[in-house]
């Protein structure tokens, strides 16, 4: 017969001691400061972290009381804590995700190993698309740690939902943002930073790996709809693409017609120097040929002498697109350029 519920009661009630308690925990950082009662006994068996903590902090001989300080954890959370150490009891209902976050964060700062454990099985299991959409924040965390291993795990296969070796995840989730329209205009607001993927990008073509040819092009991505197409400008830090929901094709020539094709800008991977440029005059968005890569209006221009040629006529003049996307006019060269295929997930 085993009688635990009575036992974690009673030890609980231990957390209202005012007469017994030899320890005090200074907990939080200004404003949020607040001291804490506690046990040393139960916190030197419950705790490796607060265990190596306490033994150069204990009671001396003029009998006052040892005194310890967590800056790094703040009092409510640390309360939270307190009350699994002692009576082995975690209640998440109520708590937001971010809320549970910290409280992982605080138990793995103090090696409570048990309850990493299940708040990591907790947060994979249960809130999969708050972390998808808070990723920046999981990634930084969980990798500043070498016990966080299932939600690195998890950080991890997420990454691998994009195969690309010029953008991020913030990037695709940005574009994906505008191909729905959700955002409207060129936002540098702190919103961006919440990731937003219903889409694949399932890479048909690299021009590293399969050449930097319209052939090549064609041959790879003629017939396809709704791609988005990266390129790494040589040189610079600079990151042009495109959107285009219809089909690419090298027979017939001429223009393509959409209402919903853009092309766009980064520097340095940074979304915050994000441009995005609608379509204006919608007769002239893309621009077909055999020789031609993926061309847009004029505003974006690949071409080559010949098909099998690689590319050596690429520049940006703002013709039919509502913005400018480049400082300037000139030609350039391309380190790499990628095309995905976008599904929705």
């Amino acid at each position: 017969m085993t009688f635990f519920s009575n036992l974690s009661k009673n030890f609980i009630k231990l957390l209202e001691d005012n007469e017994y308690y030899d320890i005090t925990i200074e907990v939080g950082k200004d404003p949020n400061v607040k001291i804490l009662r506690a046990h040393m006994n139960i916190l030197f068996h419950r705790s490796p972290y607060l265990r190596r903590t306490l033994a150069s902090n204990k009671k001396n001989k003029d009998n006052v009381l040892a005194h310890i300080k967590l800056s790094k954890i703040s009092p409510e959370i640390f309360q939270i804590i307190l009350k699994y150490m002692y009576g082995g009891i975690l209640s998440l209902n109520g708590q937001d995700t971010l809320e549970i976050l910290k409280i992982l964060l605080a138990a793995d700062e103090l090696f409570l190993q048990e309850l990493v454990d299940y708040l990591q099985k907790y947060l994979v299991e249960n809130k999969t698309e708050w972390m998808e959409q808070h990723f920046e924040l999981i990634h930084r965390t969980s990798f500043q740690s070498n016990s966080l291993l299932e939600i690195q795990q998890f950080c991890t296969d997420f990454m691998s939902f994009i195969d690309t070796n010029i953008v991020n995840l913030e990037i695709a989730s940005t574009i994906s943002k505008w191909i729905d329209k959700t955002i409207i205009n060129n936002s540098k607001s702190d919103h961006l930073r919440e990731l937003y993927l219903p889409y694949k990008f399932q890479l048909i073509l690299r021009g590293s790996r399969d050449g930097c040819t319209p052939k090549k092009f064609h041959e790879l991505c003629d017939n396809i709809s709704h791609t988005v197409t990266f390129i790494k400008v040589k040189e610079t830090d600079e990151i042009l693409g495109e959107y285009n929901p219809l089909i690419w094709k090298s027979y017939g020539g001429g223009w393509g017609k959409t209402e919903d094709s853009f092309i766009f800008s980064f520097k340095e991977k940074d979304i915050k120097s994000a441009i995005i440029s609608n379509i204006k005059d919608t007769k002239y968005a893309l621009n077909y040929g055999a020789t031609r890569g993926p061309y847009f209006g004029v505003d974006i221009i690949i071409r080559a002498t010949s098909e099998s040629a690689n590319y050596n006529k690429i520049c940006c003049k703002k013709k039919y697109y509502q913005k400018k996307i480049r400082d300037t006019e000139d030609s350039f060269l391309i380190e790499d350029y990628e095309v995905h295929k976008i599904t929705k997930g």
